[in-house]
């Protein structure tokens, strides 16, 4: 590796480190709880923090997060690029004009302990998504997922489940990403 290379790779990693130091302070500010070990990578926002509970160990690389209805998030969750959590919207039953009024219909979101999301998934308002669950790229969350499934899609469909020894033994071990 020649010099320049080196120097370049450097700046790059430090540029990522002063980044993630910076959008890690950003979210802590943002929300009501914080666990010890969060880590933001990327750009992040949280609105309507004050409703906003974080866990231990969790790590974002691009979320928007629209709190004002509630969320939990449990431990040791991890996050793909550009992925949403959507608390609130706008009310279109019973609205007194169109296509929404003003008023805002929350619900709250609860992410249990060990969960990952891939890249752009989007969970929307009154969604729940048990311990060790995965969500898949893209997937668009609207109610329950069991712990320990792997959904996909839009809407997000189970595909799969982890296996449970497996996922029972690694958090016995305490064996966290």
């Amino acid at each position: 590796m020649t010099v320049a290379s080196r120097i370049h790779s450097l700046r790059g990693r430090l540029r990522r480190s002063l980044g993630a130091a910076y959008w890690t302070s950003v979210v802590r500010g943002q929300v009501a709880e914080c666990g010890p070990g969060l880590k933001v990578n990327f750009p992040s926002e949280v609105n309507g923090g004050r409703f906003v509970r974080l866990g231990a160990n969790v790590h974002f690389n691009g979320m928007l997060i629209y709190g004002g209805g509630g969320l939990t998030i449990g431990d040791n969750f991890h996050s793909g690029r550009d992925c949403r959590i959507i608390t609130e919207n706008h009310r279109y039953e019973g609205a007194e004009e169109l296509p929404y009024d003003s008023q805002k219909v929350k619900r709250p979101v609860t992410i249990g302990d060990n969960v990952w999301f891939g890249d752009s998934v989007t969970v929307l308002p009154g969604a729940s998504i048990g311990d060790g669950a995965v969500l898949g790229a893209c997937a668009v969350v609207t109610g329950p997922v069991p712990a320990l499934a792997v959904f996909a899609g839009n809407p997000a469909r189970e595909i799969k489940r982890r296996d449970a020894e497996e996922y029972r033994r690694l958090v016995e071990e305490r064996r966290f990403h």
